[in-house]
């Protein structure tokens, strides 16, 4: 999900750009720093429903295990795929840091 929303944002802004070419470096890092502060939202709010879910089901307010454990297993991925992100961020900016100018 977080993916998929990810990259739609992604293309629709490349799309974007490349029919309005007058951007600025500045416009584009604030583009992608709104982009980005959307994704990790997302990230946070499931991490939350995850964790509201499980409490109602240890307190007993809720009986759908399958809900709990659906809710739970998308949370799940959503923080695996972060983190890959960032690992593939990371290891990006080390390679143009490496690079000679």
């Amino acid at each position: 999900m977080i993916v998929n929303n990810f990259l739609n944002t992604a293309h629709i802004t490349r799309t974007n750009q490349l029919q309005e070419s007058n951007h600025t470096v500045g416009q584009a890092q604030q583009q992608f720093a709104t982009n980005l502060k959307n994704a990790i939202e997302q990230l946070n709010n499931a991490q939350q429903a995850s964790d509201q879910k499980t409490k109602a089901l240890a307190s007993g307010q809720i009986d759908d295990l399958h809900d709990v454990m659906i809710t739970a297993q998308k949370s799940s991925i959503m923080l695996q795929t972060g983190v890959e992100v960032q690992k593939k961020v990371i290891d990006a900016y080390n390679e143009v840091m490496r690079m000679q100018v």
